[in-house]
């Protein structure tokens, strides 16, 4: 090991960013992993490798907001000194959802930077970046040069210095939600009573300024913002933190209920009857309202969204597209091929008109727009795009050193069981296992997580047994054997 290695390794500052930049974001404990020296530092590193280094920019600045966690606040104004101490002024528009600072670096051709940890619990913290127009920032389009020089700033003993550009303050909230509203058509839709759960996030300042004039009898569930999450997780992807929701839907007689994540630019929706709607079935009703209005329409998916998203929009003349999982990858995708709409089954949607980005809210207001313009209910509706049946997200514990021989003992219990000669592999984001073209049908994927120390593994099959069979058969082959 060389002695400069030797330095950075052993600068706890540098370890600390080193291990919170992750594939599309920064995301760790405070201030074990983030806190107001590191967040200074990445400050001036973002402006180094991204602000300075784009020649196309002519008035540069950077947007900053946050969700309602109590070190954001303290993290924020820290990395506003970084960036500041460079040279580059700072919009700062304070509390905000991730999709309004999406709309404020469209709105003011801004850099940005959202510090959020979107649905993890209240010790994280985090940064989601963007490039003007809300335009993705990840591993491969500059997130690690971020990182890379944040350390070289940690050893050559960054001091911020003097603040050589200001830092004004603006509030966009009623400019973002206007936006929303005149994506969709909403006139003439018929009266609404929906239930909110915002879990204690984002979705609770900015559902009312989006509903505000709208025919919807809003019935508020933990709108007070409250980084702690006292009542549940802000993570409307795992079932038990929207069972409350559910419940509170059928006691109303509501005609929908939509669950909101920490940030707020996740979404779940909740059928009159309380039941979950599967995403993957919004992703095919409203990418097909979306696609009919211009011809040789691309929508994309991720892997883990249902066969049935593809199958169904080839029926309508409209192309798909299947991509990896998060959003940099995504936003990138849709700008390559000129997608109007992407869905991701764990809740994300991305709108072309919206800078490509992705938002839970304006999913939202195409569901009420569709359902207000309907003589039937949301069960009825999304029924029609929903005839498979799906494990959802199960995650199991694994070291990820060992993920690969995981998977591999995946692969083998499944042929095993199914014939190996009648499965298919793909490799897009994590394995994808299917046996779709031969009876019985079903396929699995599994990937490693980003974040976490876990496997994530989903299963569709075409009935409630042969999705039991196949689940067995993973988690069988991965937990008696990962512990042993």
């Amino acid at each position: 090991m060389s002695e400069a290695t030797g330095d950075i390794l052993n600068s706890f500052p540098a370890i600390q960013i080193a291990r919170s930049f992750h594939l599309y974001d920064v995301r760790g404990v405070v201030p074990q992993d983030i806190n107001p020296n590191t967040a200074e530092i990445i400050g001036a590193a973002f402006v180094d490798e991204i602000v300075a280094a784009d020649t196309a920019s002519q008035e540069q600045a950077v947007v900053i907001g946050r969700d309602m966690r109590d070190t954001g606040e303290e993290l924020a104004s820290a990395f506003a000194k970084g960036v500041r101490a460079r040279g580059i002024p700072v919009i700062d528009i304070g509390l905000c959802s991730t999709d309004e600072l999406y709309f404020a670096s469209g709105y003011f051709g801004a850099y940005g930077a959202m510090f959020t940890a979107s649905h993890n619990p209240a010790k994280y913290n985090g940064i989601k970046f963007c490039r003007p127009g809300a335009k993705p920032i990840g591993a491969d389009t500059g997130l690690f040069a971020i990182r890379d020089q944040a350390i070289s700033l940690v050893r050559a003993h960054f001091n911020a210095g003097s603040l050589l550009a200001d830092m004004r303050h603006e509030n966009v909230l009623d400019r973002y939600a206007n936006h929303l509203r005149n994506q969709v058509d909403l006139g003439g839709i018929n009266p609404l009573k929906v239930v909110v759960d915002a879990g204690n996030g984002m979705g609770g300042l900015t559902v009312p300024a989006v509903f505000d004039g709208l025919p919807i009898e809003l019935v508020a569930m933990n709108f007070q913002l409250d980084g702690s999450f006292p009542v549940h997780e802000a993570n409307p992807l795992e079932p038990s933190n929207t069972a409350d929701l559910q419940q509170r839907v059928v006691a109303e007689r509501a005609d929908l209920g939509l669950a909101f994540d920490g940030d707020a630019d996740r979404c779940f929706v909740i059928d009159e009857r309380g039941e979950r709607v599967n995403p993957s079935a919004l992703i095919a009703l409203i990418g097909s309202r979306l696609a009919v209005r211009e011809p040789d329409a691309v929508i994309l998916h991720n892997v883990i969204t249902s066969r049935f998203v593809p199958i169904f929009l080839a029926t309508q003349g409209i192309k798909t597209v299947k991509t990896r999982v998060g959003h940099s990858f995504i936003k990138k995708e849709m700008e390559e091929h000129r997608a109007v709409f992407a869905g991701e089954h764990s809740g994300h949607f991305y709108f072309r008109d919206f800078f490509g980005a992705d938002s839970g809210l304006l999913a939202a207001l195409w569901v009420i727009a569709i359902l207000g313009s309907s003589q039937q209910t949301l069960s009825q509706l999304s029924s029609e795009y929903d005839p498979y049946f799906g494990s959802g997200e199960v995650n199991i514990s694994v070291d990820l050193a060992k993920s690969a021989r995981a998977i591999d003992q995946v692969k083998n219990a499944l042929a095993d069981k199914w014939g190996g000669e009648t499965l298919d592999e793909e490799t897009i984001d994590g394995c994808t296992i299917s046996h779709w073209d031969t009876e019985p049908q079903w396929w699995v994927n599994i990937r490693p997580s980003n974040t976490e120390s876990l496997l994530r593994v989903n299963v569709e099959a075409q009935s409630p047994d042969v999705l039991h069979q196949v689940l067995e058969q993973v988690t069988k082959a991965i937990v008696p054997r990962e512990r042993g």
